[in-house]
C-alpha cells in the first residue's frame, strides 16, 4: 500500500469511503453489514488505514455501521473522517448536537479528520453566516482535541473555492476536490487544484471513477488506449493519473463490493504514474467521454432525499445516459413504462429541491424535461 505524508502521519493513499457500502439484494438500500465488515476486514489487512463517513450517506446509517465496525479494532490502527452536513440549513441551526451524534454513532471519542461538507455555490452564504456560530463551535472542539484536523469539500466552482478559502483558510488543513481525468476539463478541477496548492493545502480526492462511470471504458477508447499503455484497466487509468499529482494525499473510493477493493488495493501497491504522452491520450479520452454523455451523475442521492416526489433521479439520469450514449432518439419508453406513473419523468414537479442540493449542480429538471419530450 501507497502511504504519503501528512504532518507526520503516514495515510495510505487509497482511502475508504463509506458513500457506497454494498447493499442486501432486496432492493431495500439496506446496508449489507456482513459484506461492510468482511470489506473493512480485508482493506484493513492490505494497509489501509483512512476511513471516510458523512452524515448523510446511506440516509444517515454509514456513520453507524463504519463506527461498529471501526469499534473491533484498536482506535490508533486507524484514521476516521466525517463531516459536518452544513448544507441543509436546519442542521446549521444545531451543530453541537449533530457533532455529539455523529461522535456516538461512530463510537469515538474524536474524529481524525473533520470536514465541512460539500460548499457550493448554493450554501456557501450559510456556512459564511455568522449567526450560526458554526466555525466558533468546530475550533473549539478541535481545541478540545476532539478534532485532529479540519478541512472542507467544495463542488462549487472556482469563485465559490476560492471565497471559502479567503473566509476560513487560516484555520483549514486540507480541501476534498472532485478529481478524475474528466473533470480535469469538464469540471475545471486543474484550476481547482492549482488554486488550492496556491493556499498550500493539500488535496483529499473523491470522485476518481466518478460514481463508477469511469469504470469501463467505451471499446473505441479501450482500443486505443491499449495501444499506448498495453495490460492497464479502466480503473488503473483513472488512479495513474492521480499518482502523477503531487498535490494529493488520500484517494477516495466508495468501493461497494470485494473485487472492487481488491483491483483497488492491487492498484495502489505499487506507485506508477502516466507519463506525459499517457497523460494526453488519457485527456482525448476525456474529451470522446464528454462528446457521447450528456448528464455526469455521480449517484450521490442527495437528490433522492429532497424530491417531494420520490423520483429515483439517479437511475432516470442513468437510463437517459444510456440512451443518449448509444445514440439513441427514441429513450427506451419501455423501460420507463415499467415503472410506475408517479416515479416516471413526468412525475418531476420541475421545483428546482433537488438541484439546490446536487453537488454536481445538474439542471435535473431540464434533464427530465428533454427525457419527457421524445415520448410524449
Amino acid at each position: 500500500m501507497l502511504y504519503r505524508n501528512f504532518k507526520g502521519l503516514m495515510l495510505s493513499v487509497l482511502g475508504m469511503g463509506a458513500m457506497r457500502l454494498p447493499t442486501l439484494e432486496d432492493g431495500s438500500g439496506t446496508i449489507d453489514e456482513r459484506a461492510a465488515t468482511e470489506m473493512v476486514a480485508y482493506a484493513m489487512e492490505q494497509g489501509i488505514n483512512y476511513f471516510d463517513t458523512a452524515w448523510g450517506y446511506h440516509n444517515g446509517r454509514s456513520e453507524t455501521i463504519l463506527g461498529k465496525i471501526l469499534s473491533g479494532y484498536p482506535r490508533e490502527c486507524f484514521y476516521l473522517a466525517d463531516k459536518f452536513p452544513g448544507y441543509d440549513v436546519k442542521n446549521l441551526e444545531k451543530p453541537a448536537e449533530i457533532f455529539e451524534k455523529q461522535l456516538k454513532k461512530c463510537r469515538v471519542d474524536y474524529f481524525d479528520f473533520y470536514l465541512f461538507h460539500t460548499v457550493t455555490e448554493e450554501n456557501i452564504d450559510l456556512y459564511l453566516d455568522e449567526r450560526y456560530g458554526l466555525l466558533d463551535y468546530i475550533l473549539e472542539q478541535k481545541r478540545r482535541g476532539r478534532i485532529r484536523h479540519l478541512g472542507f469539500s467544495c463542488h462549487g466552482r472556482l469563485p465559490v473555492l476560492k471565497r471559502f478559502l479567503d473566509s476560513w483558510g487560516e484555520h483549514l488543513e486540507f480541501c476534498q476536490l472532485q478529481v478524475n481525468y474528466v473533470d480535469w476539463l469538464y469540471q475545471g478541477a486543474q484550476e481547482k487544484v492549482e488554486l488550492v496548492r496556491s493556499y498550500g493545502l493539500p488535496i483529499w480526492v473523491m470522485e476518481p471513477l466518478r460514481g463508477g462511470t469511469l469504470a469501463e471504458f467505451h471499446p473505441e477508447d479501450a482500443a486505443f488506449l491499449e495501444a499506448v499503455r498495453p495490460g492497464e484497466t479502466a480503473p488503473g487509468w483513472a488512479f495513474r493519473f492521480l499518482q502523477g499529482l503531487s498535490e494529493v494525499t488520500v484517494v477516495l473510493s466508495g468501493m461497494s463490493t470485494m473485487e472492487q477493493l481488491r483491483e483497488n488495493v492491487a492498484i495502489f501497491g505499487e506507485n506508477v504514474p502516466l507519463k506525459m504522452e499517457e497523460t494526453e491520450s488519457l485527456l482525448a479520452v476525456a474529451r470522446n467521454i464528454l462528446k457521447r454523455t450528456t448528464v455526469f451523475c455521480t449517484d450521490c442521492r442527495y437528490c433522492v432525499n429532497h424530491c417531494p416526489q420520490g423520483l429515483n433521479i439517479p437511475a432516470l439520469v442513468r437510463l437517459y445516459n444510456e440512451c443518449a450514449f448509444s445514440g439513441q432518439k427514441i429513450f427506451w419508453p419501455e423501460d420507463v413504462a415499467e415503472l410506475p406513473p408517479h416515479k416516471r419523468p413526468t412525475a418531476c414537479a420541475a421545483c428546482g429541491s433537488c438541484e439546490k442540493v446536487c453537488p454536481q449542480g445538474i439542471r435535473i429538471s431540464e434533464v427530465m424535461a428533454r427525457f419527457q419530450a421524445p415520448m410524449e
